[in-house]
């Protein structure tokens, strides 16, 4: 059974007078493609999103409509990203940061959290590169709102760039595949070859003689 993500931190932010940004990502895995992250919000008070779970367990049209859901009922939200490019040049952990930090400094720009104290806290284990300071969750997206809430939108947000990238390089199944190592997607590097969003330091793609 899995667990539901709850407002246990973010009401102990609420009792000290802050804010709790929650950051997430999605696309660590996938032979293309960026890997995006989101920042969310929610307001002091405010009711948990109903039906929120870890953005893995859910088929995509209930993410898409949880994703409606949490924009409705954030105080705040931001996307940021790191491209192919970044993940090959850095390693996918720091552009996974990299994402991360740019979520985070769009949220801070928008200025609705202006003056006010916040903490921010990211799925998984503490990454310096972030650039601010963090505490950070293990399975967070299944333990916490704003985490959860995160992660729905990079996985949205993604899953979108991708099915919009398919249409340019037809031949990799990316708007079902999402740009992860299918037998599609297989078929097609060993057919067309790497496009210029294929990762090249992830195998299979690296073990390619075709670039």
């Amino acid at each position: 059974m899995s667990l539901r993500p709850s407002l246990h931190r973010e009401r102990a932010a609420w009792a000290d007078e802050a804010l709790l940004v929650g950051v997430d990502e999605a696309g660590r895995g996938p032979l293309a493609g960026p890997v995006v992250a989101a920042a969310v919000v929610f307001p002091p008070q405010c009711r948990a999103v109903r039906g929120l779970r870890d953005s893995k367990i859910l088929p995509a049209r209930v993410r898409r409509m949880l994703a409606e859901r949490i924009h409705a009922r954030v105080l705040c939200c931001a996307v940021g990203a790191a491209s192919s490019a970044e993940i090959d040049r850095f390693n996918i952990r720091v552009a996974t940061a990299i994402a991360m930090r740019r979520a985070i400094t769009a949220l801070l720009r928008r200025g609705a959290l202006a003056g006010r104290p916040y903490v921010i806290l990211i799925d998984g284990l503490r990454l310096p590169e972030v650039g601010y300071a963090h505490d950070a969750l293990v399975d967070g997206d299944a333990r916490c709102q704003s985490i959860a809430a995160a992660a729905i939108l990079a996985k949205t947000t993604r899953d979108r760039l991708m099915e919009r990238l398919a249409r340019r390089h037809p031949g990799y199944g990316w708007q079902t595949n999402m740009g992860y190592g299918t037998e599609e997607h297989h078929a097609g590097l060993l057919a067309h070859g790497p496009t210029c969003h294929h990762r090249r330091t992830f195998a299979p793609v690296a073990q390619l003689t075709l670039f």
